[in-house]
C-alpha cells in the first residue's frame, strides 16, 4: 500500500445528468495539497461551499450517498469516492455546478478514467493510516445486515448478498488488492435495482436521469406491457422496455456473472470512504447498503478520531493505559494536590470513561478530614469523577488548554462506602447529553467492584480567560 500521500496532476473534467435529479452537472477534480482530503465543492453556489467527505456530513442515504452543508447538497456520492479510494488518491477537489455528480454508465469507471488521464503525484506527507485493531461490528437484525472489520495489515473487502431472486441469486465477491484489481474487476460494475424499485422510485420523482444503460433492472415480477411502457415514459427512457426472458430488464447481459455483488462492494468502498482517512483491515460484510455502510463508517471514524487524539496526547504507548499522567496533565489544567486522575484505562468519546485514582496516604486531604480515621471526601471523589469525566470531551475541545471545565449543578449523590488510604478507586462516567457548551454525566466510583460513591451532574465548558461566563454559555 502507498505510504505517501498523493493527488492528481492535472485537471480533468465530465459532464452529464445525475441518476436521481436528471439534472445537467459537469465535474471537474483538481490537485489538493497534502492533508487536504476529499471535498465536494459547489461551485454554482455563491460562496462556494466546501463539503468535506465524511460522515458527519451524510444527510440522506435513502437511495444513495447524500452530502450537505447548510443548504449546500451534493447527491449520490458513492461512485465518485469509489473511484477516488480506488486509485487511493488522499487530496483531491471535485468541483460541481449541480448537485448531482453525472451518472456516466452507472459504475465509476468514467470517474476513474479521467482521473487515471489527470495522472498522480506523490506528495510529501505520510499516509495516516487507521490501523484496525480491535474487532468491530454493525448488525442489522430486521434486515438481516452485518458488517464487521478485523484487523489486518492490508485492506480487503468480502461482500454476500442474498435477495432470494432467481435471476439474482446468492452472490459473494472479493477484493483483496487495490492496485491490481479494482480498476479492471470493480470499476466498471453498474449500479442495479428490483424492477419494483423501479416502479417505487419513478412514483417519487426519482430515478429521472435512469435509462436502461446505466443500470440493471432486475425483474421481480411479472409486468404487463401497457404498464411497463406507461413507466418507461414516467422516467423518461427512450429504449422500449421488455420483461425479456433472461431475469434482466430488456435482457441485459451482465459484464460480471456476479456483477451485483461486485457493485455493492464498490458502493461500500465509496461509503467507506467517509471515514475520512485509509484504512487497513478487513472487511466483511453480508447484505450492505448505504444506510448499514455509513452507520458502520461512523463507529470507524469515531475509533479514527480518538486514536488521532489518543496519539496527540499519549507520547508513548502503554499497554493497558489510553492516556497516563503526563497526558493527563497535557489535556486537564489540574496539579497537585487538585490533580484526582492517576491514567485512564479506557475510553470511547462522547459515551464513557474510566479512570483510575489511587488513594494513599499521602493525600493532603487526609492530614484534616478525620486524621484519626482517614475518609476521602466525597465531594472530591465526585470531584475526580469530573475530571476524568473532561478527557470524554476531548473530541468537542480542539485546543483543551484554552478551555476550562466548570460545575454547574451536582443531583442524585450518594456516598456508599469510606474510601480510605491503599484503596484503588475506579472511576466511571458515562455521558448523558452533551450540548455545545456544556455536558451531563453519570458517574460512579468503585473500589474492588464495590459501588463507594454515585453521582450526576452538569458542566460548562468556558474560555479559560473567562471563567465567569458560565451564564452566557
Amino acid at each position: 500500500m502507498l505510504e505517501l500521500q498523493r493527488t492528481i496532476a492535472k485537471p480533468a473534467s465530465i459532464s452529464g445528468i445525475g441518476l436521481h435529479t436528471g439534472t445537467s452537472c459537469t465535474m471537474t477534480f483538481r490537485p489538493a495539497p497534502d492533508n487536504y482530503g476529499i471535498r465536494f465543492i459547489r461551485v454554482d453556489l455563491g460562496d462556494r461551499p466546501e463539503i468535506p467527505a465524511n460522515t458527519d456530513y451524510v444527510v440522506d442515504i435513502s437511495r444513495g450517498t447524500t452530502l450537505g452543508l447548510g443548504e449546500a447538497k451534493v447527491f449520490t456520492v458513492e461512485h465518485v469516492l469509489a473511484a477516488i479510494v480506488g486509485l487511493q488518491i488522499d487530496n483531491i477537489k471535485i468541483e460541481l455546478d449541480g448537485i448531482e455528480p453525472p451518472v456516466g454508465d452507472g459504475s465509476a469507471m468514467p470517474y476513474v478514467e479521467k482521473l487515471l488521464e489527470a495522472g498522480f503525484v506523490t506528495q510529501e506527507t505520510p499516509r495516516d493510516y487507521l490501523k484496525i485493531d480491535q474487532t468491530v461490528m454493525h448488525h442489522d437484525e430486521e434486515n438481516q445486515i452485518d458488517i464487521v472489520a478485523l484487523p489486518l495489515d492490508n485492506y480487503r473487502i468480502t461482500v454476500m448478498v442474498d435477495y432470494q431472486n432467481p435471476a439474482l441469486g446468492s452472490q459473494h465477491t472479493g477484493l483483496f488488492d487495490l492496485e491490481k484489481e479494482f480498476v479492471t474487476e470493480f470499476a466498471p460494475c453498474r449500479t442495479f435495482c428490483f424492477l419494483s424499485e423501479l416502479e417505487a422510485l419513478a412514483d417519487k420523482g426519482l430515478i429521472k436521469g435512469g435509462d436502461i444503460n446505466n443500470a440493471i433492472v432486475i425483474v421481480d415480477h411479472d409486468l404487463e406491457q401497457e404498464k411497463l411502457d406507461k413507466l418507461g415514459k414516467k422516467i423518461g427512457v427512450e429504449t422500449p422496455l421488455n420483461i425479456g426472458d433472461t431475469g434482466f430488464l430488456n435482457d441485459k447481459s451482465l459484464r460480471f456473472k456476479n456483477e451485483p455483488a461486485r457493485h455493492k462492494l464498490l458502493d461500500m468502498l465509496g461509503d467507506l470512504a467517509l471515514i475520512g482517512a485509509p484504512i487497513k483491515a478487513q472487511i466483511l460484510a453480508a447484505r450492505p447498503g448505504h444506510k448499514a455502510n455509513v452507520e458502520f463508517a461512523k463507529k470507524i471514524r469515531a475509533l479514527y478520531q480518538q486514536n488521532k487524539l489518543i496519539k496527540k496526547f499519549q507520547h508513548v504507548k502503554k499497554e493497558g493505559i489510553v492516556f497516563d499522567i503526563n497526558a493527563i496533565k497535557r489535556i486537564l489544567p489540574h496539579r497537585y494536590p487538585f490533580l484526582l486522575v492517576d491514567k485512564i484505562i479506557e475510553l470511547e468519546l462522547d459515551k464513557k470513561v474510566v479512570g483510575v485514582k489511587a488513594v494513599t496516604g499521602n493525600e493532603p486531604f487526609f492530614e484534616g478530614h478525620f486524621p484519626d480515621y482517614p475518609v476521602m471526601p466525597g465531594v472530591l471523589i465526585v470531584e475526580a469523577l469530573a475530571q476524568a469525566s473532561g478527557i470524554l470531551l476531548l473530541n468537542a475541545l480542539p485546543d483543551p488548554k484554552s478551555k476550562l471545565v466548570l460545575f454547574m449543578s451536582i443531583t442524585n449523590a450518594k456516598f456508599r462506602k469510606p474510601v480510605v488510604p491503599g484503596d484503588q478507586l475506579i472511576l466511571e462516567a458515562e455521558l448523558i447529553t452533551k450540548r455545545p457548551k456544556y455536558f451531563a454525566i453519570k458517574g460512579a466510583a468503585y473500589v474492588e467492584n464495590t459501588l463507594v460513591a454515585e453521582a450526576e451532574f452538569m458542566a460548562a465548558i468556558v474560555d479559560r480567560d473567562q471563567p465567569k461566563n458560565i451564564e452566557e454559555n
